[in-house]
């Protein structure tokens, strides 16, 4: 379960009662699931967990904007089962887009069942030549009538092979840069779409590969304005970057708690490994760090819930230091157990490949700290312009 206490001051208190809920859910369903050994059964077990997720109810804060809520939700389920983080986290990138831009026929159509669990979503900006640099996305969009024709392809994609649909970013203006980019709800079954296979990951995550070769949708599947694909892009990682400070936070929670267990039970020389101060100054910097993080998390989170337009910064401070400390707490978890720490089948060598991605997608660390370092090198010019 969450810490509610810790960063009770930036909660409501229907939060509280969230966590619990979702608690009760991730102990009562993810706990004791075997992990999947194979991609194909990963993606078997995905569609599963999106259907008992949202039976659950457990994308209410995305549709209601919650991002307390959704960071309350993401913590919990992370620290139980990443697999089952890695699909509501990949599902909550179909969907936002729809919520902030979609018409309201689309929001109805696909979003809604979306939200319980029914369809799946994608979101499919990432390329061979374009990562980080969104803007020189190569994958175009046509008009053609009534209908757009986008040919490209597309890699790292969430869901890829087992979505309902996928929120594709293509170039409809390429002289225009990333001013040029627009989004478009693509359904699986669109003529020209093609699954071009699974990119296997070190830990269960469903990505791959789509091709699109004259696929052709409605003119009504543009989500928002003609060139304002990136600013979508922009506004939906927005809003879900603080999402992954939480499940970096709930995967290094659940590494603790094993560490500190197993240094409880496990003796050498004599006496229980917890009581070496060595093994209590890692403990102690472990703890230092998960509150630390989950204080910046549930800061970005608190300041858009109440009205901040752009949390960019919160943002990328959130997902850079708890992603990053999470990796040293999971690592300080595994020497701890030692040779435990290391056994393909132990929950902590789980955690210890599954948190090395959140430190790369939706923004590297390397990209967060430009954001941030951008913003303090206008406020610097602003202030000396002012003076």
């Amino acid at each position: 379960m969450s810490d509610t206490h810790t960063v009770r001051a930036f909660l409501e208190s229907g939060h509280h009662s969230w966590a619990v809920e979702v608690s009760t859910f991730a102990s009562r369903t993810l706990l004791g699931r075997h992990p999947p050994d194979t991609d194909e059964a990963g993606r078997m077990e995905a569609r599963e967990l999106l259907g008992l997720m949202g039976k659950a109810g457990l994308y209410a804060p995305i549709g209601d904007r919650d991002l307390r809520g959704a960071c309350l939700t993401r913590e919990t389920i992370a620290s139980a089962s990443p697999l089952a983080d890695a699909v509501w986290a990949l599902q909550g990138l179909g969907i936002t887009p729809l919520l902030i831009a979609g018409t309201d026929a689309q929001q109805a159509q696909w979003a809604g069942p979306a939200l319980q669990g029914a369809l799946m979503g994608g979101f499919a900006i990432t390329e061979p030549e374009s990562g980080s640099d969104v803007a020189s996305v190569k994958t175009s969009a046509k008009r053609d009538g009534d209908t757009w024709v986008i040919n490209g392809h597309k890699w790292y994609i969430s869901n890829a092979g087992i979505a309902d649909f996928y929120i594709v970013f293509a170039s409809t203006d390429p002289d225009k840069g990333s001013r040029g980019l627009s989004a478009f709800l693509v359904p699986a079954e669109a003529e020209g779409l093609r699954f071009a296979g699974a990119q296997v990951m070190s830990a269960p995550h469903p990505l791959g590969e789509l091709a699109f070769e004259e696929c052709r949708i409605p003119a009504d599947h543009l989500v928002g304005e003609e060139g304002r694909g990136f600013m979508l892009a922009m506004a939906t990682l927005d809003q879900l970057r603080p999402t992954v400070g939480a499940a970096a936070c709930g995967m290094a929670e659940r590494a603790v708690r094993e560490a500190l267990s197993h240094s409880l039970e496990r003796k050498q020389f004599g006496k229980p490994l917890a009581e070496f101060q060595l093994i209590q100054e890692k403990l102690g910097r472990m703890a230092i760090e998960l509150a630390a993080s989950r204080m910046l998390v549930y800061r970005a989170a608190f300041e858009k819930d109440k009205g901040q337009e752009r949390i960019s910064v919160e943002a990328a401070m959130a997902k850079a230091y708890a992603t990053e400390a999470a990796q040293r707490i999971i690592d300080e978890a595994v020497q701890i157990l030692g040779g435990r720490g290391v056994m393909a089948e132990h929950i902590v060598d789980l955690l210890y490949r599954s948190v090395r991605a959140l430190r790369i997608y939706e923004g590297t660390t390397e990209i967060q700290h430009l954001i941030v370092a951008g913003q303090m090198v206008a406020d610097a010019r602003a202030m000396l312009e002012d003076g």
